[in-house]
Protein backbone atom coordinates (compact mmCIF):
# COMPACT_ATOMS: atom_id res chain seq x y z
CA UNK A 1 0.00 0.00 0.00
CA UNK A 2 0.94 3.77 -0.95
CA UNK A 3 2.25 5.60 2.74
CA UNK A 4 -0.44 6.92 3.84
CA UNK A 5 1.65 9.82 5.51
CA UNK A 6 3.96 11.13 3.17
CA UNK A 7 2.48 12.10 0.06
CA UNK A 8 4.10 14.89 -2.23
CA UNK A 9 1.08 15.66 -4.70
CA UNK A 10 -1.26 16.30 -1.03
CA UNK A 11 -1.73 19.69 -2.48
CA UNK A 12 -2.49 18.46 -6.16
CA UNK A 13 -5.45 16.20 -4.26
CA UNK A 14 -7.53 18.71 -2.93
CA UNK A 15 -8.36 20.64 -6.57
CA UNK A 16 -10.96 21.09 -8.21
CA UNK A 17 -12.21 18.08 -10.37
CA UNK A 18 -8.89 16.42 -9.86
CA UNK A 19 -8.40 13.43 -11.61
CA UNK A 20 -8.64 9.96 -9.38
CA UNK A 21 -5.03 9.07 -10.56
CA UNK A 22 -1.72 10.51 -10.58
CA UNK A 23 -0.14 7.82 -13.60
CA UNK A 24 -2.19 6.11 -15.63
CA UNK A 25 0.42 2.96 -17.49
CA UNK A 26 -0.26 -0.01 -20.32
CA UNK A 27 1.84 -2.45 -21.41
CA UNK A 28 2.73 -6.10 -21.22
CA UNK A 29 3.21 -7.90 -17.69
CA UNK A 30 5.56 -10.54 -17.53
CA UNK A 31 6.71 -12.60 -15.06
CA UNK A 32 10.40 -12.18 -14.43
CA UNK A 33 12.13 -15.34 -12.76
CA UNK A 34 15.67 -13.72 -11.44
CA UNK A 35 18.79 -15.70 -11.21
CA UNK A 36 21.54 -13.86 -8.83
CA UNK A 37 24.91 -14.47 -7.45
CA UNK A 38 26.26 -16.03 -10.37
CA UNK A 39 29.95 -16.09 -11.26
CA UNK A 40 29.48 -16.53 -15.26
CA UNK A 41 27.15 -17.80 -17.85
CA UNK A 42 26.42 -21.56 -17.96
CA UNK A 43 27.88 -23.09 -21.21
CA UNK A 44 29.13 -26.71 -22.81
CA UNK A 45 26.04 -28.29 -21.56
CA UNK A 46 26.94 -27.33 -17.45
CA UNK A 47 24.73 -26.35 -14.73
CA UNK A 48 25.49 -23.75 -12.55
CA UNK A 49 23.89 -23.44 -9.21
CA UNK A 50 22.52 -19.70 -8.29
CA UNK A 51 22.66 -18.11 -4.60
CA UNK A 52 19.78 -16.68 -5.17
CA UNK A 53 16.80 -16.37 -6.91
CA UNK A 54 13.32 -13.87 -6.79
CA UNK A 55 9.83 -13.45 -9.48
CA UNK A 56 7.95 -10.73 -9.59
CA UNK A 57 5.92 -9.10 -12.58
CA UNK A 58 8.26 -7.98 -15.09
CA UNK A 59 7.44 -5.78 -18.19
CA UNK A 60 5.42 -2.59 -17.36
CA UNK A 61 4.81 -3.85 -13.78
CA UNK A 62 8.40 -2.54 -13.08
CA UNK A 63 6.78 0.93 -14.08
CA UNK A 64 4.06 0.17 -11.99
CA UNK A 65 5.57 -0.52 -9.01
CA UNK A 66 8.06 1.94 -9.03
CA UNK A 67 5.06 4.72 -9.65
CA UNK A 68 3.32 3.11 -6.88
CA UNK A 69 6.24 2.71 -4.15
CA UNK A 70 6.74 6.36 -4.56
CA UNK A 71 3.18 7.24 -3.46
CA UNK A 72 1.62 7.96 -6.78
CA UNK A 73 -1.63 6.48 -7.54
CA UNK A 74 -1.33 4.40 -10.37
CA UNK A 75 -3.93 2.55 -12.57
CA UNK A 76 -3.14 0.31 -14.98
CA UNK A 77 -4.00 -1.46 -18.32
CA UNK A 78 -2.94 -4.59 -19.32
CA UNK A 79 -3.67 -8.16 -20.19
CA UNK A 80 -3.19 -11.15 -17.56
CA UNK A 81 -3.54 -14.70 -18.32
CA UNK A 82 -5.64 -17.31 -16.48
CA UNK A 83 -2.85 -19.45 -15.56
CA UNK A 84 -0.87 -19.73 -12.60
CA UNK A 85 1.98 -17.21 -13.60
CA UNK A 86 -1.10 -14.28 -14.49
CA UNK A 87 -2.87 -15.00 -11.62
CA UNK A 88 0.63 -14.32 -9.38
CA UNK A 89 1.10 -10.93 -11.26
CA UNK A 90 -2.32 -9.60 -10.62
CA UNK A 91 -2.01 -10.63 -7.15
CA UNK A 92 1.39 -8.72 -6.50
CA UNK A 93 0.61 -5.80 -8.51
CA UNK A 94 -2.90 -5.19 -6.31
CA UNK A 95 -1.01 -5.96 -2.98
CA UNK A 96 1.35 -2.79 -4.24
CA UNK A 97 -1.88 -0.86 -4.16
CA UNK A 98 -2.14 -0.49 -8.23
CA UNK A 99 -5.73 -0.25 -9.37
CA UNK A 100 -6.55 -3.19 -12.44
CA UNK A 101 -9.80 -2.26 -13.80
CA UNK A 102 -8.52 -0.80 -16.51
CA UNK A 103 -6.86 -4.62 -16.94
CA UNK A 104 -8.84 -7.52 -18.27
CA UNK A 105 -7.88 -11.35 -17.79
CA UNK A 106 -8.34 -13.65 -20.70
CA UNK A 107 -8.95 -17.27 -20.76
CA UNK A 108 -6.73 -19.23 -22.82
CA UNK A 109 -3.84 -16.77 -22.89
CA UNK A 110 -0.70 -17.44 -22.07
CA UNK A 111 1.08 -15.39 -19.77
CA UNK A 112 4.47 -14.41 -21.12
CA UNK A 113 7.65 -15.40 -19.23
CA UNK A 114 11.09 -14.27 -18.78
CA UNK A 115 13.76 -15.54 -17.31
CA UNK A 116 17.09 -13.45 -16.51
CA UNK A 117 19.91 -13.97 -14.84
CA UNK A 118 22.05 -11.41 -13.57
CA UNK A 119 26.54 -11.72 -14.01
CA UNK A 120 28.57 -9.01 -13.18
CA UNK A 121 25.94 -6.48 -13.30
CA UNK A 122 24.70 -7.34 -16.14
CA UNK A 123 21.79 -9.34 -16.83
CA UNK A 124 20.80 -12.28 -19.83
CA UNK A 125 17.48 -12.79 -20.23
CA UNK A 126 15.61 -15.41 -22.47
CA UNK A 127 11.51 -14.58 -22.77
CA UNK A 128 8.51 -17.13 -24.03
CA UNK A 129 4.97 -15.01 -25.38
CA UNK A 130 2.47 -14.69 -26.90
CA UNK A 131 1.11 -11.52 -28.71
CA UNK A 132 -1.10 -9.54 -26.72
CA UNK A 133 -5.33 -11.21 -26.98
CA UNK A 134 -6.07 -7.47 -28.05
CA UNK A 135 -5.39 -3.98 -29.24
CA UNK A 136 -4.80 -1.78 -26.08
CA UNK A 137 -7.39 0.96 -26.43
CA UNK A 138 -10.29 -2.11 -27.82
CA UNK A 139 -9.23 -3.69 -24.32
CA UNK A 140 -9.16 -0.23 -21.71
CA UNK A 141 -11.58 1.82 -23.79
CA UNK A 142 -11.58 4.98 -22.45
CA UNK A 143 -8.50 5.32 -19.85
CA UNK A 144 -9.10 6.63 -16.22
CA UNK A 145 -8.51 10.21 -15.78
CA UNK A 146 -4.78 10.77 -14.87
CA UNK A 147 -2.09 13.47 -14.25
CA UNK A 148 0.42 11.54 -16.05
CA UNK A 149 0.90 8.74 -18.68
CA UNK A 150 4.30 7.11 -19.24
CA UNK A 151 4.42 5.10 -22.18
CA UNK A 152 6.68 3.38 -24.86
CA UNK A 153 6.29 5.16 -28.24
CA UNK A 154 7.67 2.15 -29.84
CA UNK A 155 4.72 0.09 -28.02
CA UNK A 156 1.85 2.43 -26.79
CA UNK A 157 0.05 1.27 -30.75
CA UNK A 158 0.90 -2.35 -31.64
CA UNK A 159 0.82 -3.01 -35.54
CA UNK A 160 -2.17 -3.91 -36.40
CA UNK A 161 -3.95 -1.74 -34.10
CA UNK A 162 -5.75 0.96 -35.91
CA UNK A 163 -7.78 2.28 -33.20
CA UNK A 164 -9.16 6.47 -33.82
CA UNK A 165 -8.80 7.85 -31.60
CA UNK A 166 -6.59 5.87 -29.65
CA UNK A 167 -6.21 5.47 -25.55
CA UNK A 168 -3.12 7.80 -25.69
CA UNK A 169 -4.96 10.55 -27.77
CA UNK A 170 -8.12 10.07 -24.98
CA UNK A 171 -5.76 10.47 -22.03
CA UNK A 172 -4.11 13.60 -23.65
CA UNK A 173 -7.38 14.80 -23.96
CA UNK A 174 -8.22 14.48 -20.98
CA UNK A 175 -5.39 16.75 -19.53
CA UNK A 176 -2.74 13.90 -19.06
CA UNK A 177 1.17 15.21 -19.42
CA UNK A 178 2.70 12.21 -21.47
CA UNK A 179 6.07 10.95 -20.42
CA UNK A 180 7.63 8.78 -23.26
CA UNK A 181 10.66 6.41 -23.25
CA UNK A 182 11.75 4.46 -25.96
CA UNK A 183 13.57 1.36 -26.24
CA UNK A 184 16.67 0.26 -28.55
CA UNK A 185 15.90 -0.07 -32.23
CA UNK A 186 16.64 -3.83 -32.96
CA UNK A 187 16.60 -2.74 -36.91
CA UNK A 188 19.25 -0.10 -36.43
CA UNK A 189 17.30 2.46 -38.71
CA UNK A 190 16.79 4.93 -35.91
CA UNK A 191 13.26 6.12 -37.65
CA UNK A 192 13.07 9.93 -37.71
CA UNK A 193 9.23 8.95 -37.49
CA UNK A 194 10.02 8.59 -33.39
CA UNK A 195 10.78 12.50 -32.96
CA UNK A 196 7.49 13.33 -35.19
CA UNK A 197 5.16 11.69 -32.34
CA UNK A 198 6.96 13.90 -29.51
CA UNK A 199 4.52 16.33 -30.92
CA UNK A 200 2.01 15.85 -27.89
CA UNK A 201 4.22 14.88 -25.52
CA UNK A 202 5.15 16.80 -22.29
CA UNK A 203 8.67 14.91 -21.79
CA UNK A 204 11.28 12.60 -23.72
CA UNK A 205 13.59 10.71 -21.58
CA UNK A 206 15.87 8.22 -23.89
CA UNK A 207 19.35 6.95 -22.90
CA UNK A 208 22.08 8.67 -23.87
CA UNK A 209 22.97 5.89 -26.91
CA UNK A 210 18.75 6.23 -28.08
CA UNK A 211 18.88 9.72 -27.95
CA UNK A 212 22.26 10.25 -29.82
CA UNK A 213 20.79 7.78 -32.59
CA UNK A 214 17.77 9.30 -33.28
CA UNK A 215 18.99 12.61 -33.41
CA UNK A 216 22.44 11.75 -35.31
CA UNK A 217 24.34 13.98 -32.98
CA UNK A 218 27.60 12.86 -31.30
CA UNK A 219 27.70 13.69 -27.87
CA UNK A 220 24.68 13.13 -25.10
CA UNK A 221 24.67 17.09 -24.61
CA UNK A 222 24.18 17.65 -28.47
CA UNK A 223 21.16 14.59 -28.57
CA UNK A 224 20.03 16.72 -25.89
CA UNK A 225 19.90 20.17 -27.21
CA UNK A 226 18.01 18.66 -30.42
CA UNK A 227 15.51 16.67 -28.24
CA UNK A 228 14.61 20.30 -26.55
CA UNK A 229 13.44 21.15 -29.66
CA UNK A 230 10.80 18.71 -29.68
CA UNK A 231 9.19 18.65 -25.90
CA UNK A 232 9.09 20.78 -23.49
CA UNK A 233 11.13 18.30 -20.93
CA UNK A 234 14.09 16.84 -22.54
CA UNK A 235 16.17 14.29 -20.55
CA UNK A 236 18.81 12.08 -21.77
CA UNK A 237 19.97 9.46 -19.31
CA UNK A 238 23.78 8.71 -19.44
CA UNK A 239 24.17 5.10 -16.84
CA UNK A 240 27.06 6.05 -14.32
CA UNK A 241 27.80 9.55 -15.73
CA UNK A 242 24.27 10.63 -14.50
CA UNK A 243 21.66 12.61 -16.53
CA UNK A 244 20.86 16.40 -18.45
CA UNK A 245 17.91 17.69 -18.61
CA UNK A 246 16.24 20.90 -20.75
CA UNK A 247 13.04 21.97 -19.00
CA UNK A 248 11.73 24.66 -21.80
CA UNK A 249 8.51 25.50 -19.51
CA UNK A 250 10.47 26.74 -16.83
CA UNK A 251 14.09 27.57 -19.00
CA UNK A 252 16.29 25.56 -16.74
CA UNK A 253 19.22 23.26 -17.54
CA UNK A 254 21.13 21.24 -15.40
CA UNK A 255 23.53 17.73 -15.57
CA UNK A 256 23.86 15.52 -12.44
CA UNK A 257 25.67 12.54 -11.76
CA UNK A 258 24.73 9.75 -10.66
CA UNK A 259 25.57 8.46 -6.65
CA UNK A 260 28.30 5.87 -6.73
CA UNK A 261 27.35 2.27 -5.90
CA UNK A 262 27.95 -1.14 -6.51
CA UNK A 263 25.41 -2.20 -9.39
CA UNK A 264 24.16 -5.54 -9.16
CA UNK A 265 21.42 -5.89 -11.70
CA UNK A 266 19.92 -2.64 -14.18
CA UNK A 267 17.10 -4.11 -14.58
CA UNK A 268 14.13 -2.04 -14.75
CA UNK A 269 16.41 1.20 -13.54
CA UNK A 270 15.23 3.23 -16.46
CA UNK A 271 11.78 2.62 -15.01
CA UNK A 272 12.09 3.59 -11.92
CA UNK A 273 14.16 6.81 -13.47
CA UNK A 274 11.03 7.65 -15.26
CA UNK A 275 8.90 7.32 -11.94
CA UNK A 276 10.71 9.48 -10.39
CA UNK A 277 10.97 12.32 -13.08
CA UNK A 278 7.31 12.03 -13.33
CA UNK A 279 6.68 12.57 -9.84
CA UNK A 280 9.23 15.60 -9.34
CA UNK A 281 7.56 17.12 -12.14
CA UNK A 282 4.46 16.92 -10.82
CA UNK A 283 5.18 18.31 -7.48
CA UNK A 284 6.77 20.92 -9.30
CA UNK A 285 9.99 20.57 -8.17
CA UNK A 286 12.98 22.47 -9.56
CA UNK A 287 14.71 20.18 -12.59
CA UNK A 288 18.47 19.74 -10.74
CA UNK A 289 16.43 18.28 -7.75
CA UNK A 290 14.40 16.34 -10.02
CA UNK A 291 17.43 14.97 -12.20
CA UNK A 292 19.24 14.42 -8.80
CA UNK A 293 15.97 12.71 -6.89
CA UNK A 294 15.62 10.31 -9.97
CA UNK A 295 19.44 8.95 -10.18
CA UNK A 296 19.24 8.20 -6.51
CA UNK A 297 16.28 6.28 -6.75
CA UNK A 298 18.03 4.74 -10.20
CA UNK A 299 20.95 3.92 -7.86
CA UNK A 300 19.07 2.97 -5.12
CA UNK A 301 17.39 0.10 -7.46
CA UNK A 302 20.06 -1.57 -9.06
CA UNK A 303 21.86 -2.43 -5.79
CA UNK A 304 19.21 -5.13 -5.80
CA UNK A 305 18.05 -8.02 -8.38
CA UNK A 306 15.10 -7.73 -10.34
CA UNK A 307 12.62 -4.94 -11.79
CA UNK A 308 10.02 -4.63 -9.97
CA UNK A 309 11.23 -6.29 -6.81
CA UNK A 310 14.26 -3.59 -6.46
CA UNK A 311 12.14 -0.24 -6.71
CA UNK A 312 12.71 1.80 -4.30
CA UNK A 313 10.09 2.96 -1.45
CA UNK A 314 10.29 6.39 0.38
CA UNK A 315 11.13 4.48 3.32
CA UNK A 316 14.35 3.34 1.63
CA UNK A 317 14.84 7.08 0.00
CA UNK A 318 14.41 8.08 3.99
CA UNK A 319 17.13 5.04 5.28
CA UNK A 320 19.67 6.54 2.42
CA UNK A 321 19.26 10.09 3.36
CA UNK A 322 19.31 9.60 7.51
CA UNK A 323 22.31 7.72 6.77
CA UNK A 324 23.77 10.20 4.72
CA UNK A 325 23.22 13.08 7.71
CA UNK A 326 24.57 11.04 10.18
CA UNK A 327 27.37 10.42 9.15
CA UNK A 328 30.53 13.00 8.53
CA UNK A 329 31.62 13.82 5.07
CA UNK A 330 35.07 12.19 5.04
CA UNK A 331 35.58 13.18 1.00
CA UNK A 332 35.00 16.07 -1.14
CA UNK A 333 32.68 13.55 -3.39
CA UNK A 334 30.76 12.67 0.19
CA UNK A 335 30.52 16.29 0.96
CA UNK A 336 29.03 17.07 -2.33
CA UNK A 337 26.39 14.47 -2.51
CA UNK A 338 25.54 16.22 1.18
CA UNK A 339 25.08 19.35 -0.63
CA UNK A 340 23.80 18.66 -3.77
CA UNK A 341 20.75 15.98 -1.72
CA UNK A 342 19.97 18.82 1.17
CA UNK A 343 16.43 19.08 -0.83
CA UNK A 344 15.17 16.21 0.56
CA UNK A 345 15.10 17.60 3.99
CA UNK A 346 12.19 19.41 3.31
CA UNK A 347 10.65 15.76 1.45
CA UNK A 348 11.41 12.92 2.86
CA UNK A 349 10.15 11.81 6.36
CA UNK A 350 11.78 12.54 9.58
CA UNK A 351 10.96 9.06 10.79
CA UNK A 352 10.76 6.35 8.19
CA UNK A 353 9.02 3.74 9.96
CA UNK A 354 5.90 3.43 8.26
CA UNK A 355 6.88 4.83 4.90
CA UNK A 356 7.34 2.12 2.37
CA UNK A 357 9.92 -0.16 1.51
CA UNK A 358 11.14 -3.13 -1.32
CA UNK A 359 8.89 -5.99 -1.36
CA UNK A 360 10.33 -9.50 -1.74
CA UNK A 361 7.39 -10.57 -3.87
CA UNK A 362 8.11 -14.07 -5.47
CA UNK A 363 6.06 -17.64 -6.08
CA UNK A 364 8.68 -19.46 -4.04
CA UNK A 365 8.36 -19.45 -0.12
CA UNK A 366 10.85 -16.81 0.55
CA UNK A 367 12.67 -14.85 -2.02
CA UNK A 368 16.65 -14.40 -1.60
CA UNK A 369 17.61 -12.74 -4.94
Amino acid sequence: MANQDFDPLASLRDEPDAPEFDVFLQGMVFLDIVFSGLDEMPHDGREIWADGMGSCPGGVANLAVATARLGMRTSLGAAFGDDDYGEFCHRTLSEEGIDLRASRRYPEWHSPVTVSIAVDGDRNMVTHGHDAPECPTTMIGRPPRARAVLLDLAESQPPGCLDDPTWVEMARDDGALLFADVGWDPTGEWSQDILRELTNCHAFMPNAGEAMAYTRTDTPQDALYALADHVPLAVVTNGPYGALGIDSATGEEASVPTPRVRAVDPTGAGDVFGAAMALGTLASWPLADRLAFAALCSSLAVQHVGGSLAAPGWGDIADWWHAVRATPPRTAYEASVRRRYAFLDGIVPDSSVHTVRRAAATIARLSDA
